[in-house]
């Protein structure tokens, strides 16, 4: 069930803006922001139900599937790629504005998900668990690669 309210929300934002760029390029790995943005909603609805917390479920999902639109190829940013980090949730924000009518809730989540590293800290409790939730499904994803390709041979 949760998983069908995410793809929902998936095939509306393809409807209306440039989501499907998302394919396009790498985020942690091999994963892409596509895949991680989905990793994160998906791991965010699943914690907000274990955990009986009064969130706002559809913005949630909507605000974890945007939190990284910033729509280019950091890797090949030089040596501002080290700024993206810092940079990249005011250009999602900036991005998703463009394409889509956001509410305060889904701008927090957007704009807030880097904290610590960003200073200012989320308000609302959904941008607080995309937050968290988007450094452990990063940490989750760059793993997987690490241990793929130092750890499993192929034949």
């Amino acid at each position: 069930m949760e998983k069908a309210r995410i793809y929902a929300e998936i095939k509306a934002l393809e409807q209306g803006g440039r989501y499907r760029m998302e394919h396009m390029f790498l985020q942690h790995g091999n994963t892409t922001v596509f895949e991680h943005s989905v990793h994160v909603a998906d791991v965010c609805l699943h914690l907000a139900h274990k955990l009986h917390l009064d969130v706002d479920e559809a913005a949630l999902i909507r605000g974890a599937l945007l939190h990284d639109y910033f729509l280019y190829d950091f890797h090949q940013m030089g040596r501002g790629r080290m700024l993206h980090c810092i940079r990249h949730p005011r250009k999602a924000l900036q991005n998703a504005r463009q394409d889509f009518a956001l509410g305060v809730v889904e701008e927090d989540i957007i704009l807030r998900h880097m904290f610590p590293v960003t200073p200012i800290p989320p308000v609302c409790l959904e941008a607080w668990l995309v937050c968290l939730v988007d450094k452990y499904c990063a940490a989750e994803e760059t793993a997987e690669t690490f241990f793929q390709r130092h750890f499993l041979r192929r034949a």
